[in-house]
């Protein structure tokens, strides 16, 4: 391949990046330690590995007990989480990489058995109809509990001080977690969303949560330090349906960040065909391209010819890849030198140890 924009240098004055191939979060419950903690030597190797991105996004951290919603997933709300991710984030500089956190609260896509038998948290008392990945397997969700002032005020402490933690734990910033369905989503569709307080009603209430939070997290660590993923047109998964209202709520969130000096905004393509269903966007970085003047990651299903694609066509700055960086821990390297790509095996997405995890082996370049 000629020249490869994915390989250029990318320098903002929040970021300077080697390149423009970003690891993008992924689920891979492997902190299966008392407490959720994640190690060194499994958690530091499997990032170190991958170091030669431009940027790592971890896997979601929950801020706090009440965000899990899926089995084994490192924290970032108690000092032995602290202290196991500062030593995954030293692996990873060591090697020259840059690494943020993503800050995860799933809602209502958790189970009573995460939360000694209490119903999960989310803006309305809606059943999402999904499933949470829980010791006993995948089990189907509750209607769970509409959270009170009080709580979304609580919410809003643990994000900040989660944003805190992993700023202590050396990371070079974090990534909010806005997107798939999770508690922020929940809070800016009609579907997840009836409230008729300060927090429901309209657009600008529906968004008012995350305002919050990145103005709460403002106040620990420099907004520079803060990214954030939407995924604008997902429908029918997640317990999120599309309707006249996404798209808007979308546009408005991105005209709202520029007024920010936020590191990126994090955007994903349909993860299914909507191109029929009414009100949605097909090509979303070319859509809100021209409405976020930032920095711009955008991610789902991208191979090397499509992200160099994208990148020179300047609708986007850097392009995350997802299982493509399970597989090939060198994945940057791939590219360079144009070498095939090893499949991941799926089976081991979600088990615990190395198998699946930090045994994928590096190619041989020239």
């Amino acid at each position: 391949m000629s020249k490869q924009h994915l390989l250029s240098p990318y320098t903002t004055k929040s970021l300077e990046l080697s390149n423009r191939v970003v690891m993008a979060p992924m689920t891979r419950s492997r902190a299966n330690k008392e407490g959720n903690i994640p190690s060194k030597e499994l958690h530091g190797l499997y990032y170190e590995q991958r170091a030669s991105a431009g940027l790592i996004i971890t896997e979601g951290a929950p801020v706090s007990k009440r965000a899990v919603g899926y089995i084994h997933t490192p924290g970032i709300y108690s000092e032995d989480q602290i202290k196991g991710w500062s030593q995954v984030s030293q692996r990873v500089h060591n090697k020259g990489g840059k690494i943020f956190m993503q800050l995860w609260h799933v809602g209502r896509i958790s189970h009573p058995d995460f939360h000694n038998g209490e119903l999960p948290l989310a803006p309305s008392a809606i059943n999402p109809n999904t499933q949470s990945f829980t010791p006993k397997g995948f089990q189907d969700t509750v209607t769970p509990r509409e959270m009170t002032t009080d709580e979304i005020k609580s919410t809003i402490n643990d994000f900040k001080q989660a944003a805190a933690n992993a700023i202590k734990a050396g990371f070079d910033g974090v990534e909010i977690h806005s997107s798939n369905g999770y508690l922020f989503h929940q809070f800016f569709s009609p579907c997840s969303n009836i409230r008729t307080d300060d927090y429901g009603g309209n657009i600008v209430n529906r968004t008012r949560f995350f305002f919050e939070v990145i103005e709460a997290m403002k106040t620990v660590i420099p907004e520079e330090k803060i990214g954030v993923r939407f995924n604008p047109s997902l429908h029918g998964l997640f317990g999120i349906t599309l309707d006249k209202e996404t798209i808007p709520t979308f546009e408005y969130l991105m005209t709202e960040l520029n007024k920010y000096n936020l590191a990126y905004v994090h955007l994903s393509e349909p993860f299914t065909d909507v191109s029929k269903v009414p009100f949605a966007v097909s090509n979303i970085a070319k859509h809100f391209r021209p409405i976020y003047r930032g920095t711009l990651i955008i991610n789902s299903a991208f191979d090397q010819e499509k992200g160099n694609t994208i990148i020179e066509e300047g609708h986007a700055d850097l392009v995350a890849y997802g299982k493509l960086f399970i597989s090939n821990p060198d994945l940057v390297e791939r590219f360079e030198y144009d070498l095939d790509l090893a499949a991941w095996d799926q089976d081991t997405f979600y088990t615990t140890g190395a198998k699946g995890y930090t045994d994928y082996e590096k190619a041989e370049t020239p």
